[in-house]
């Protein structure tokens, strides 16, 4: 007999905003380099200066997603156009002690966060006497457990006031309906009150998911976290404060990314010239930081994409972890999604090494897929599909 087929686990939906549009927010203390890190990570302009609440209303950008793989499709193509990923940006202005009861910007800015679906948490480990720290002297464990703590307060806040609305409808109107979401509610309490956790690190099934997206609480963003150090720390990667990060972030955030960079240095590149640039990071035997972190950040989203290539565009479609081949057609245009026949995917490794569509083709690579297609990181795909007068062939938008 032939051995029984394993059973997939099961799929949770994602906690969070379903979508590609989806936001990374740089949240920090004032005067740790937030803007002066949006401004070198988006090449835009946002004010930067050595003063609390420096940024008020919060500044948005979107930088291109790094990839060698759409760099080497755009060098084979030549396209007349070429499109990338997009990350999109968001600096929101610095949190301080006692802001879910309205100190500093309190509520304007964690609402600022609360439309973001993942959170940059940018802590400052130089010292540097010409650049004020609000709480005085520098240390960013504690500037990590001020923000940790404002935002599980904020979460716990909303939680508490639809928790005591439930309870009117539930406990004492005897609604029936609402009671699921009230249990739901109550074992969010007891994570974020009585555990003093965020709510990212529960156990949540599926219908519980569905509730937590319904409220978009603050703490069960996915969360990364950046260490912005001295330009000769950087350099080293030496600074008495990362073992200590380190340990906060391992006790309180478990297997979340730490990226070390350094905005002075990489403000010091994105001044200079290409080949002057190249040459200073080979003599220093460093890099930038920043592919590494707009990638990161991608990826926290539960994003990926897949390619359509030819002559006239090479682009880059943004899409869900786990989508299916009819809804990623439906990202280059709805008629594709409706009327969808089946997905011609080429994997980009086998494309590159074959050296063309036809040789792909020729060695057995080039797969037609169905609607139960999960399209996979970087798939080259050309859609067919219905459009009523005929079948049609959907290379481009």
């Amino acid at each position: 007999m032939p051995p029984k087929k394993a059973e997939e686990p099961e799929k949770k939906p994602l906690i969070g905003r379903v979508g590609t549009n989806l936001k990374v927010g740089i949240v920090g203390v004032p005067n740790v380099g937030k803007s002066t890190f949006f401004n070198v990570l988006t090449k835009s302009q946002a004010a930067a200066e050595n003063f609390p609440f420096c940024t008020i209303d919060p500044n948005e950008n979107k930088v291109p997603v790094p990839d060698a793989r759409f760099d080497y499709l755009v060098e084979y193509y030549k396209p007349v156009s070429k499109v990338p990923a997009f990350l999109n940006i968001v600096d929101i202005a610095g949190l301080v002690k006692g802001a879910s009861e309205g100190q500093g910007l309190g509520n304007a800015f964690l609402s600022h966060i609360k439309a973001c679906d993942a959170i940059f948490n940018l802590c400052r480990a130089f010292e540097d006497e010409d650049v004020t720290h609000v709480e005085g002297e520098v240390d960013p464990v504690r500037d990590l457990d001020i923000i940790a703590e404002e935002l599980r307060l904020k979460d716990e806040e909303m939680m508490m006031s639809n928790l005591e609305k439930l309870e009117r409808t539930v406990l004492r109107g005897g609604d029936k309906k609402l009671k699921p979401e009230y249990d739901i509610l109550c074992k969010i309490k007891t994570l974020l009150v009585d555990e003093k956790k965020h709510i990212r690190f529960g156990e949540w099934n599926a219908n519980e998911i569905e509730v937590l997206n319904k409220y978009l609480f603050i703490t069960s963003k996915p969360a990364l976290y950046l260490v912005n150090l001295s330009e000769k720390d950087y350099i080293k990667k030496k600074n008495k404060w990362l073992i200590k990060i380190k340990e906060w972030v391992d006790s309180h955030d478990p297997g979340a990314i730490i990226i070390p960079f350094s905005g002075l240095f990489e403000s010091k590149l994105a001044d200079m010239p290409d080949d002057e640039r190249q040459a200073y990071l080979n003599e220093h035997k460093t890099t930038s930081a920043l592919d590494k972190i707009i990638v990161q950040g991608y990826k926290a989203l539960q994003l990926q994409y897949f390619f359509t290539a030819g002559p006239d565009e090479v682009k880059a479609w943004t899409i869900l972890k786990g989508t299916k081949a009819p809804q990623a057609a439906g990202r280059i245009h709805t008629d594709f999604e409706k009327g969808f026949i089946m997905a011609e995917v080429m994997k980009f490794d086998d494309f590159k090494s074959e050296g063309s569509e036809n040789a792909v083709k020729a060695a057995g690579k080039y797969r037609q897929q169905g609607r139960n297609y999960v399209v996979d990181d970087g798939d080259i795909i050309y859609f067919k599909f219905n459009a009523g007068a005929g079948l049609k062939e959907a290379k481009k938008k």
